[in-house]
């Protein structure tokens, strides 16, 4: 090796090192900065004529850059004083420990405004001092952490202020997988909605990005992802009060599919040897070397009801389709009505592809439905393209496409679907299409089920074209096949979907499920996926570890609460199918009721759980069921038919958490709600926050006076408890193995620990300085950020 070579390789080693470093002592895992005007008492108060204590915020708008590790976090916020008086009050912006300011701009009369950041021991002497004055607890949920604080001028009536601040962190990279997290809990801190709520990143890892993916907002996330290693990922609302934080996770991998664990602990301890749930990420690269040839069949339904505008848009969508083939693929396409007709009676080459676009104009909308024919003819064509290839086993595609029940042939559904079960390769994937509402929804939900696919219905005024074509370029395609995992040395169970499918190149795996360890302590392990490359076994090996219960570190935990409640949805998803198809059984009856209440998860279909008086006793809970139970069964086609299989099938594949549901109390006069707190569900009823798994009739609590010296103290020994005490000043929680309930009053004594259970105590960061003006990176760790910044340079130039 030569003396470059040599220097070069020290240099970049060197500066990796320091970035480890850095990243050890400056990356947070919880990104609380949601900035908040605290106002003043107005000057001359009237009990209940005074309106909401908290300002407007008008709008709040985050932009974000992140340069492989290195995030800037831009934020903008606008508060507007909707009170009759001038304002005067203090802005707190809490902190992510450890991240630097780099700027913070707020304009008075043309003046900048003069800030401090207090260390996290004097943030939390202003939030007790604030919780003292006014009664409000909200604040609590900051506990822990450094703040910027700022004293606001007046604000006149109708007046706003503008505030504007930049922060800068160093993101964990855990073996390719990288984490962002800003909140958005600003529910509690506006007295309306806002107008605009916006969050803007700009993302450069450096190397090829495999998944990009929002657990908290993947349904409401814009992605562009123009280049291999760059992406832009967009989240807009308009009149919301947003009350859940904003997540984004992306995987960098230099091999051809990316694997990663996001794990997650439970908070009570283990319970029957079950130490905790976890997501599973795996995900091709956008673009791959070599994609797996296969047979596809369109099967189109041309009897009458699909006349003119149906119809016409199924002829574009399958065009669509067919102008997207792969080079290798071959295909059929198959109408059916009263009779068959077939573009040919062979599997064609995709170059054929023009010949059958045109042979669809052709086609009329004229007789009845005979779905069995349709199916029956789709599975032949593909057996004989099979037997052309001398049995090769290239995978095999029948995307099916109805808006009808079954009129002629075969009608009843059993047979039909028994019929499919016995005539379809057993390898085959069904994806079917129900077009309206006047489809048989256990009819195409089997099939799918059956088939190694999904369902997807295209309501009335929804676009089949958009539908197909989106379907379509997700499975366009396959990379590996007959997907199975072993997770080695832990035990991972209740996994959904249950059916894995197959890994498509620029698509994502999402698997939730729960896991054990043989020893209760952290595990090391290897997952080993593996599948079908063009007929041959292929695997790939991922070293993985599993925390257990002694791990000390809580802010994962706490960063990553969604995930219990993400495989609840889709737990809860799948039993909803089974007893709609499959009929009632009582287990799943009883455990729809239980992760319902458990998790807060609330549906069209159970509802009615959060209007049971007692729904948090063994009592009510199995009164629920038996109303679950006694629910009249839907007909299998109609509107209702179709929203209910459209919701369970949203709730089997739910790749973000549910929104946190309301509603009213049977008496119709008293609000009762359902809150998110970290991985808990909180009921509120009789004006008492109560933890769902809180069973009055079973369980003592302990009481904590509300605003009391006992409380505060707890509160410094048991921060993550604040998140629970920010609910309101009465509230009932389990935690470490005690029911707890904070009451009006003076409470009881009670011995408080010195610091967390299972933690350290945590050592005092130095303190930081008061600052007035903000020329770059202002923290105590202004060497570390030196080198963070040497480091990058000399690995990006490496």
């Amino acid at each position: 090796m030569d003396k470059w070579n040599t220097t070069s390789a020290f240099s970049q080693a060197l500066a990796s090192a320091f970035l480890v470093i850095a990243a050890l002592l400056l990356t947070p895992r919880l990104a609380q900065a949601d900035g908040v005007i605290i106002p003043d008492p107005p000057p001359d108060p009237v009990p209940g004529e005074n309106g909401p204590d908290w300002l407007t915020i008008r709008y709040h708008h985050v932009d974000v850059i992140i340069d492989g590790q290195i995030a800037v976090t831009r934020v903008e916020q606008e508060f507007i004083n909707e009170k009759d008086w001038e304002v005067e009050g203090t802005y707190l912006f809490p902190l992510p420990k450890g991240a630097a300011i780099s700027e913070f701009t707020m304009w008075v009369e043309g003046e900048r405004v003069e800030g401090k950041i207090l260390e996290a021991e004097e943030a939390r002497q202003v939030y007790e001092d604030i919780v003292r004055r006014r009664r409000d607890p909200a604040l609590l949920e900051y506990v822990g952490r450094d703040a910027v604080q700022v004293r606001i001028y007046p604000i006149p009536a109708g007046g706003t202020r503008k505030v504007e601040l930049a922060y800068t962190q160093v993101l964990e990279n855990e073996g390719g997988m990288v984490e962002y997290i800003y909140p958005l809990s600003t529910e509690k801190y506006s007295a309306r909605p806002l107008e605009t709520c916006s969050i803007h990143v700009e993302i450069d890892a450096g190397q090829p990005i495999h998944a990009i993916y929002s657990p908290t907002h993947h349904d409401r996330v814009f992605l562009d992802r123009t280049e291999g290693d760059r992406a832009r990922v967009s989240y807009e609302e308009t009149g919301v009060l947003p009350e859940e934080d904003f997540e984004l996770i992306y995987t960098v991998e230099e091999r051809d599919i990316g694997l990663h664990i996001l794990p997650y602990i439970n908070q009570e301890g283990s319970v029957s040897g079950e130490e905790g749930y976890f997501l599973l990420l795996a995900s091709p690269q956008m673009e791959v070397d070599r994609v797996i040839p296969r047979d596809l069949v369109f099967v189109l339904d041309t009897s009458g009801s699909m006349e003119g505008k149906k119809l016409s848009q199924a002829k574009s969508a399958l065009t669509y389709v067919l102008e997207h083939l792969n080079e290798g693929d071959r295909f059929n396409v198959i109408a059916f009505s009263s009779g068959i007709e077939r573009f040919a009676d062979q599997l064609q080459p995709a170059s054929a592809a023009p010949s059958a676009a045109s042979w669809l104009e052709s086609l009329e909308a004229l007789g009845g439905t005979d779905i069995n024919w349709g199916l029956t003819e789709a599975f032949s064509s593909l057996e004989r393209g099979k037997e052309g290839q001398g049995g090769s086993a290239r995978p095999a595609v029948v995307i099916f496409l109805t808006d009808g029940l079954p009129t002629e042939g075969v009608t009843d559904v059993q047979e039909i679907l028994a019929r499919a079960r016995k005539e379809a390769d057993p390898r085959l994937r069904l994806f079917p299409f129900g077009v309206g509402d006047d489809v048989n929804t256990i009819l195409l939900d089997t099939l799918a089920e059956d088939h190694h696919g999904y369902t997807a219905y295209v309501r009335p005024q929804e676009n089949i074209e958009a539908e197909v074509s989106g379907l379509y370029a997700k499975i366009k395609s396959p990379v590996l096949t007959d997907l199975k995992i072993d997770f080695g040395e832990v035990v991972a169970e209740d996994l959904y979907p249950r059916s894995l499918p197959d890994l498509y190149a620029g698509t994502q795996l999402i698997l939730a499920g729960r896991y054990r360890l043989p020893s209760g302590r952290d595990q090391m392990t290897e997952i080993v996926l593996s599948g079908n490359v063009d007929g041959r076994e292929k695997e790939y090996v991922y070293p993985v570890n599993f925390p257990g219960q002694g791990t000390t570190w809580s802010q994962v935990r706490e960063a990553r609460s969604y995930i219990p409640r993400l495989w609840a949805t889709r737990k809860i998803g799948y039993f909803m199918t089974q007893i709609r198809l499959h009929g009632e059984k009582d287990e799943w009856v009883q455990a729809v009721v239980d992760l319902s209440v458990r998790y807060g998860i609330i549906t069209p279909y159970t509802s009615f759980l959060i209007d049971e008086e007692d729904i948090l006793t063994q009592r009510g809970q199995e009164e629920a069921a038996r109303e679950l139970s006694a629910q009249p069964s839907l007909p299998a086609s109609g509107r209702a038919a179709a929203e209910k299989a459209e919701i369970e099938g949203q709730m089997r594949a739910a790749d973000s958490v549910p929104s946190q549901p309301g509603g009213q109390g049977s008496s119709g006069e008293e609000e009762r709600t359902l809150k998110y707190a970290g991985s808990k569900t909180f009921l509120r009823s009789g004006g008492i926050w109560t933890d769902t798994t809180f069973d009055p009739q079973t369980m003592e609590t302990v009481k904590i006076g509300f605003g009391t010296e006992t409380y505060f103290q707890i509160l410094a020994s048991r921060p993550a408890w604040g998140k629970y005490f920010s609910l309101g000043k009465e509230v009932i929680f389990i935690a470490e193995g005690k029911a707890y309930q904070v009451v009006k009053g003076p409470g009881e004594d009670i011995e408080v620990p010195t610091h967390e259970q299972g933690q350290t105590p945590s050592v005092p960061e130095p303190p930081v300085q008061s600052f007035s003006d903000f020329p770059g990176f202002l923290c105590p760790g202004s060497l570390i950020w030196g080198f963070v910044i040497w480091g990058w340079v000399v690995i990006k130039k490496r």
